[in-house]
């Protein structure tokens, strides 16, 4: 699977009283990323019928960002769909290649129509296991 790959520069707005990006800002990009990968990769009319939810995150901080530095976020889809669910994985690198976050977090296919889980189409999956 060839991993969506996207570039985020903190900003002082992302920066807490420890002069680094916020726990709850990781958390933003990671689901910034999920969704910006869903919506270059996924048909028009998935992306108009289905909804993804978060149903869990595991996050491993493992080095700080600083104000105005940048990191690519990769992400890509884990194993073949398990029922609603899926698994994402994310990591942030920073420019000096070393790892900033890992993360693993589950999503959930929610119809619009209906606004219910169902089991991730096949068609809907095929994209993201390529």
């Amino acid at each position: 699977m060839t991993p969506f790959e996207r570039k985020i520069t903190a900003t002082q707005d992302d920066i807490d009283e420890l002069g680094h990006v916020n726990n709850a800002v990781w958390v933003r990009w990671i689901q910034d990323m999920a969704t910006a990968h869903w919506t270059a990769v996924a048909d028009p009319d998935h992306v108009d019928a289905y909804v993804w939810v978060v149903t869990r995150h595991e996050i491993d901080y493992l080095r700080a960002v600083l104000p105005g530095e940048t990191v690519t976020g990769h992400t890509w889809v884990g194993e073949a769909p398990k029922g609603a669910r899926f698994d994402r994985h994310v990591e942030f690198v920073g420019e000096d290649g070393k790892p900033r976050v890992r993360a693993k977090t589950t999503w959930a296919i929610i119809d619009k129509a209906s606004g219910r889980p169902i089991r991730v189409p096949p068609d809907v999956a095929a994209p993201f296991l390529k």
